[in-house]
């Protein structure tokens, strides 16, 4: 068992360094095949640290008129707490919204101006909820909906809400991570799908140029698993070559996109790749072993049924 094993083994070595420029184009393809496959991987955590980013950054704002007593306002916060949808709120007071917007605005002398001009802080007191998820926004923003529809008309409250514009940025954003994900799982089946039939045309040429020690093989009686084995080790090679390959060139890529995601997304994709990589690596390199396999599996199959 171990000397035909070890037969198998040097076979499917010498076939493939026999067909070199065969055995360069297979891995070539399915170089290419895994590296998307990785550079999906990749984006999809970029796409993932970006929403959560801005989900984070993502709130209710709830702006009382400059009327509103302290007492409806600490009342209106008290009700909001109890909410399970509600993790957080916070009041800033008209005080408070003052001297952030002078803040905001300290190079433009134009609005500062015109501000000491009023002789009165125009701003009113505001509430920042947070939800624990942003689908549990929908269910806040109708509860304020209630409470305004409640109000006096003569003394209202509540000014303003602004969660419909934070809701369309999260349903826009939502909708371009969605099309992106398609889009890239759409181009890593073509690749995948032209790397198994490059890789099953290969072994079909490797199978073809054997055909008169295969045929020699059967004649003294080797099995199908001896004649096989040769050719699978040899899908098996190409995959595992692939995915070296492919990870290679994912190193310098991600080392130089590494600052950019710092920059746009707060999120060091190149640091996230290394610490990472045992995942990365058993993806890649899983997935050309097992492209590899099918291929093979399916070309000398369709050898030894013929």
């Amino acid at each position: 068992m171990w000397v035909a094993f070890k037969r198998v083994v040097r076979a499917g070595l010498v076939g493939f360094w026999r067909s070199t420029f065969v055995s360069f184009a297979s891995v070539f393809v399915m170089t290419i095949a895994l590296f998307v496959i990785g550079a999906i991987m990749v984006i999809d955590q970029l796409l993932g640290a970006s929403l959560q980013q801005i989900e984070s950054k993502v709130d209710i704002n709830v702006y009382f008129n400059i009327n509103a007593s302290e007492a409806d306002m600490q009342a209106l916060q008290t009700r909001l707490e109890s909410l399970p949808e509600v993790s957080e709120v916070t009041f800033t007071s008209r005080e408070e919204a003052l001297t952030a917007f002078r803040e905001r605005h300290r190079g433009d002398e134009l609005t500062i101006q015109a501000l000491d001009e009023l002789g009165e802080n125009p701003l009113g007191a505001s509430l920042s909820v947070s939800a624990g998820d942003t689908t549990q926004y929908e269910a806040i923003a109708r509860f304020l909906d209630e409470q305004r529809a409640g109000e006096s008309p003569q003394a209202p409250i509540i000014d303003r809400v602004n969660f419909v514009k934070n809701k369309e940025v999260i349903e826009k954003l939502t909708a371009i991570i969605g099309v992106v994900e398609r889009a890239s799982i759409t181009t890593m089946l073509i690749l995948v799908a032209a790397a198994v039939l490059i890789t099953f045309n290969t072994i079909r040429l490797a199978i073809y140029t054997s055909r008169e020690e295969i045929t020699v093989m059967r004649l003294v009686g080797a099995s199908n698993t001896f004649i096989r084995g040769p050719f699978m080790l040899q899908g098996v090679l190409y995959g595992v070559v692939s995915g070296v390959v492919a990870l290679i060139i994912m190193y310098p890529v991600l080392y130089w996109l590494g600052p950019g995601t710092t920059t746009f997304f707060n999120f060091n994709i190149f640091h996230y790749f290394l610490s990472e990589f045992v995942y990365f690596s058993s993806v890649i390199v899983g997935s050309g072993i097992a492209l590899g396999l099918v291929s093979s599996a399916l070309a000398v199959s369709r050898y030894l049924r013929a």
